[in-house]
């Protein structure tokens, strides 16, 4: 166990408390997730990152990213409500690449958004964020599955704006699978930018538990394995943010 790994969410949580983030091992984030539910679909939910669209506004810079995105809303307790699809936007105080635009991506399947893999996820970042914010009775839910393509001379970049905030409470990145790729270090930095920790989403359900509020994040390019096979990584990316009453 390293100084940013930990088995229960009480030690998580309070290395969240001290730090802003800690790195989940798969054993581990899989008994975190038995309590919210089963993951009996998750050869389906893994597969469906198949199923993914272009990301049209980095096409145009010659970046290959795939991605859907749905919007939830939830209270402390209960189920998610997901409201008419809605456009992903950031300013550009958070994304000097693309922010000050609504960009709309394809939406999760519902297939996807409604089964028990994406809805135990949830329940479990509502759970666990909740405790180290109690005061929220309500949270903006944003969920991102990404892509990232790597090409022959063509590095894939998992955040082409750079170390950056989300402009966020907290953040879950959870890894789905890496096919032929090195690299794709996560990075983590105070706001003065002193690295703070870093680590490799290496094996499935691989996470990353971030107080976006406290700190910025990073991820190196990927690079091909063998360049002469198809080479990705698989992210989903959940995001909670207090709304304001």
């Amino acid at each position: 166990m390293t100084d940013h790994q930990a088995s229960s969410p009480e030690t998580l949580q309070t290395l969240i408390r001290q730090d802003g983030f800690a790195f989940v091992t798969p054993e581990t984030m899989r008994r975190l997730l038995a309590p919210t539910g089963h993951l009996v679909d998750w050869t389906a939910f893994a597969a469906s990152w198949e199923q993914l669209g272009p990301d049209t506004y980095l096409a145009a810079k010659g970046r290959h990213r795939r991605r859907r995105h749905a919007v939830f809303s939830a209270g402390p307790a209960g189920g998610f409500t997901r409201p008419p699809h809605q456009p992903h936007y950031q300013s550009l105080d958070y994304n000097s690449l693309q922010g000050g635009i609504e960009r709309w991506f394809e939406p999760v399947l519902p297939a996807i958004a409604d089964g028990s893999s994406m809805q135990c996820i949830l329940h479990f970042c509502r759970d666990f964020f909740g405790t180290l914010a109690p005061s929220v009775r309500q949270w903006h839910v944003e969920v991102h599955q990404f892509r990232i393509e790597a090409r022959i001379g063509e590095a894939g970049e998992p955040t082409p704006e750079g170390v950056h905030r989300d402009g966020v409470d907290y953040v879950l990145v959870l890894l789905i699978d890496r096919v032929n790729i090195e690299s794709g270090t996560t990075s983590i930095h105070a706001p003065d930018g002193e690295l703070l920790g870093s680590f490799t989403l290496t094996h499935p359900l691989d996470a990353a538990l971030v107080d976006d509020a406290r700190v910025c994040h990073g991820v190196t390019a990927v690079t091909p394995h063998d360049p002469t096979q198809p080479a990705h990584r698989d992210v989903l990316v959940v995001t909670f943010r207090a709304v304001e009453s």
